[in-house]
């Protein structure tokens, strides 16, 4: 089932990149596998996905041992304070940082391991109360504050739209999102790179590619529905 609901998102993929006059290699498909268990995990990983995505510092935890190396994972939840220190150097990239003090937190436990993070900067374009996030007014001088953390790497935005029925709903948000990473991409500020844009789902990855989404985050169109990790 897996690798056949791949080969399914991946024509989508090659689709949506054609659609908008952009190469397969500028999107990344980050499989979600939060819930899923290891074999499942494999199953993607035998069809050739690198790029797993975790909500769960416990989940990274449980399942990074049990699996190949070579594995890219990436924290795609909200990141608590006290679990920085766990998983900073378990991951690629953490995809959510959505406070300056999550990321000086992140600086302090990158700077005693003498290691450096890649982030991005978690919007909520959609002003969702339920979402985390910086509101599209704060992002600047937020990139401006944490660009200043030396163990800290600003590689771009990240956001989660809101989950409608039909995907052209969002695309405006993802319009926004694209529009704010190209103008702070523009002042050309230290330590930023902003080459990343970290936006769409199951429901909406297509449209969201469209509109300049450099990576993709798949879970349920991949895996089929969640399931309760039960006791994990």
């Amino acid at each position: 089932m897996v690798q056949e609901n791949l080969r399914y998102v991946e024509q989508q993929i090659e689709d949506s990149v054609k659609k908008s006059g952009r190469n397969r290699e500028e999107v990344t498909l980050i499989a979600v596998s939060k819930t899923k268990p290891a074999e499942m995990i494999r199953e993607a990983y035998e069809a050739g996905i690198r790029d797993f995505g975790e909500n769960k510092v416990q989940e990274i935890l449980e399942k990074k041992p049990m699996l190949p190396d070579d594995i890219r994972w990436h924290m795609i939840g909200h990141l608590q304070k006290n679990k920085v220190r766990q998983v900073i150097d378990k991951v690629v990239l953490i995809h959510s940082v959505d406070s300056v003090s999550l990321a000086e937190q992140i600086e302090k436990e990158a700077a005693k391991k003498g290691i450096y993070v890649d982030i991005l900067l978690e919007v909520n374009v959609a002003e969702e109360e339920s979402k985390f996030g910086f509101h599209m007014p704060e992002v600047e001088e937020a990139v401006q504050t944490i660009a200043a953390m030396p163990h800290i790497r600003i590689k771009g935005l990240m956001t989660i739209a809101p989950f409608v029925e039909n995907s052209e709903e969002n695309r405006g948000i993802f319009k926004k999102l694209y529009d704010l990473c190209v103008d702070i991409k523009s002042k050309n500020i230290d330590n930023v790179s902003m080459n990343v844009l970290s936006m769409g789902m199951t429901g909406d990855y297509q449209t969201a590619i469209e509109e300049g989404a450099t990576m993709v985050r798949v879970g349920t169109g991949i895996f089929g529905s969640r399931t309760k990790m039960g006791e994990n």
